[in-house]
């Protein structure tokens, strides 16, 4: 699968598409502002203790305070003994006997604050290189698990004697799999430099510091997206190409390599109407090529999907029908996770299908595109319902949540009262108010869609209760109040 990495840079925000054949298939959008915190390294001042909870609560200068689980405090492992290995012998120590209130504590973020959740933590530091992730707290030596299993012996072995005897642990990555030792010494070099700067720096800050912080996302295309498959890398500012140019003939020079700096008059994301991926991927709606479409729900506690046929009508028979929709909708859900980067517990509906083999194909080509996602994902069977349950591993805020925010109007419910249960809310109000007080005139200020029901369909309601009251009732058109905004003014 050939593919090519476009980068459109500006001071403010850095965009990344991921395009195949034409289509984008992942986005990645950082803010200079609204940078993503997970990978760094700060001292931390413990706010609280909560026993029940088998948590604390971090303060590490943010917003809100981090999350640190029991399970996510590390333990030194004993002589001879891997962390995995300690962990999975030790009985678990409360957390309460672990950190108390006021104590300060080096902790790194292993997931970015999402929603009202603030980020998540843990004591156990690692600092990823290009090769290499460095466990300073650890001597194991780990290979990824993506690596065959026949290689990694003999890849333990060349690192633990590139590693020394100088403490710390290491973990290969996948993309050090052919990697020469003068490289991997080189990365070894590097990480223990890097892990030398944030003892100091823990050493000389105050808490609630930052002591690390991990690449920026333009550095983390050479590091993390770039692969085989990748033709270019192309970016469209020459300070930044010129600078990712230097940092990957240090760090990555078969990355650097790939880089091309975009001249083009058209914006780069043109190219491939990239914008227009990205007005869709905030849709609810997505449409299929044969007719059919997805439907996109994403709430706080899961994603859901559901599969509609719409106007496709192109098989011979309705099973025929079914199946090849079904088919269609695996490819582009698996896609549509991977553009909206959604993550947590996602059902999706696929249409009934009533043939067996029909289902066990669906499945099938559903985990085969979920295979090509560089995010973890597990999918299940077709459940009782016909529904399909899986997790994507959720990392940072989903595309929509990065670049919307809920209705003002609405309030994220999707949905607004008609102006008659607005109109009729109003007549409830003005009795309530009536009981209570006595002013010379009530006046209603609502939007004019309310008002104008309130004058016409509704007006015999309105003088009754006026007659009711015994006080006059006038009405005030305002524009710029939402459908169900309005004001009873006592004059």
């Amino acid at each position: 699968m050939q593919q090519d990495i476009l980068i459109n840079w500006s001071p403010q925000e850095t965009r990344v598409a991921i395009v195949e054949h034409g289509a984008v298939q992942e986005l990645h959008v950082e803010r200079t502002l609204e940078r993503g915190l997970v990978g760094n390294v700060y001292l931390g001042k413990v706010a609280r203790v909560l026993p029940g909870m088998q948590s604390a609560f971090i303060d590490i200068g943010l917003e809100r305070a981090a999350f640190l689980h029991v399970a996510d405090v590390w333990h030194p492992p004993s002589e001879g003994e891997s962390l995995s290995a300690s962990r999975a012998s030790q009985p678990q120590v409360p957390i309460e006997k672990q950190v108390f209130e006021g104590q300060s504590l080096m902790v790194q973020v292993i997931k970015d604050p999402i929603g009202t959740k603030g980020a998540r933590l843990s004591t156990q530091i690692s600092i990823a290189g290009r090769l290499l992730v460095l466990l300073p707290q650890d001597d194991h030596i780990g290979v990824s698990q993506k690596i065959p299993p026949a290689q990694r012996d003999e890849l333990r072995t060349r690192l633990q004697t590139l590693a020394g005897g100088e403490g710390g642990g290491f973990i290969l990555r996948t993309n050090g799999e052919d990697a020469s030792d003068s490289e991997l010494g080189e990365d070894i070099a590097y990480l223990r430099k890097a892990w030398t700067r944030v003892k100091e720096a823990a050493l000389r800050l105050p808490p609630t510091s930052l002591l690390h912080q991990d690449l920026s996302l333009l550095q983390r295309v050479l590091r993390d997206l770039v692969s085989d498959a990748t033709q270019t890398i192309r970016v469209d500012s020459r300070e930044q190409f010129d600078a990712l140019k230097t940092f990957g003939a240090e760090f990555m020079p078969a990355a650097a390599d790939k880089l091309q700096h975009y001249k083009g008059e058209r914006p780069i994301f043109d190219l491939y109407a990239i914008d227009e991926e990205i007005a869709k991927a905030l849709a609810r709606r997505v449409e299929l090529k044969s007719g059919g479409y997805l439907i996109v729900d994403q709430t706080e506690a899961l994603t859901t999907v559901d599969v509609n046929t719409g106007g496709f009508v192109g098989a011979r028979n309705f099973d025929d029908t079914i199946f090849k929709t079904n088919l269609e909708a695996a490819q582009a859900i698996a896609r549509q996770l991977r553009l909206r980067n959604l993550g947590g517990i996602i059902i999706v509906d696929f249409i009934d299908m009533v043939r067996e083999d029909h289902r066990e194909a669906v499945l099938a080509e559903f985990r085969k595109q979920l295979a090509r996602d560089r995010v973890k994902t597990m999918a299940g069977g077709f459940s009782q319902l016909g529904l399909v349950e899986m997790t994507r591993k959720r990392t940072r805020e989903s595309l929509a949540h990065m670049l919307c925010e809920p209705c003002p109007t609405c309030e994220g419910k999707g949905i607004v009262k008609t102006p008659r249960s607005v109109a009729y809310d109003i007549l409830r109000e003005i009795l309530r108010e009536a009981r209570q007080f006595t002013p010379r005139e009530f006046r209603v200020v609502a939007a004019p869609k309310v008002i104008e029901l309130l004058l016409d369909e509704e007006s015999q309601h309105l003088a009754g209760l006026s007659e009711f009251i015994g006080k006059p009732v006038s009405l005030q058109s305002e524009a710029a109040m939402a459908q169900e905004q309005y004001d009873i003014v006592l004059l």
